[in-house]
């Protein structure tokens, strides 16, 4: 995300298509683009290639910008990688989607090599209803927080009177 360049993305057809030089696994990786994202990306400012710039001029954010951001807000128990971790949970617990599906919108590689030798496609159709369901999944409002009741199994005793 932090190298994405403006050519890479196509908010017509709601895809970012990441250039293989620029992948770990050195493939093309096609992302599918929410709604709110393709929003939020045309109201961003274009000021050069870079979607989104670093501080100095034509450079991209550093790999400690996101880190930052969660320092400035006080929020020690997230790391930036877990936001893809907690795709991974959502996919895995909350979803029906195959588990190659959700591996691959992570662009991550089969540990079969059989298996990824027969797999050539990218899923892109499958992908895009699992990252509409995601958008749909983060988009909803926290669910509100319920004060628990205790309501005790016996009622309290009156006080004994004492009799005259």
């Amino acid at each position: 995300m932090r190298g994405a360049t403006w050519a890479e993305i196509d908010l017509d057809a709601g895809l970012w298509v990441v250039p293989g030089e620029r992948m770990k696994m050195g493939k093309e990786h096609r992302v599918p683009l929410s709604k709110l994202t393709i929003s939020l990306l045309k109201k961003l400012p274009r000021e050069g290639d870079l979607v989104f710039p670093g501080a100095r001029e034509n450079s991209a954010l550093s790999d400690m910008s996101l880190t930052a951001v969660l320092r400035r807000m006080k929020r020690s128990d997230i790391t930036v990688h877990g936001f893809r971790s907690t795709f991974h949970d959502w996919c895995a617990e909350s979803s029906n989607f195959p588990r190659e599906v959700c591996e691959h919108a992570l662009a991550h590689s089969l540990p079969d090599k059989v298996e990824a030798a027969y797999r050539r496609g990218d899923l892109l159709d499958k992908c895009i209803q699992l990252m509409k369901a995601w958008a749909d999944y983060c988009a909803k409002p926290a669910a509100e927080t319920t004060v628990a009741t205790v309501t005790p199994i016996r009622s309290k005793r009156k006080a004994s009177r004492p009799t005259a």
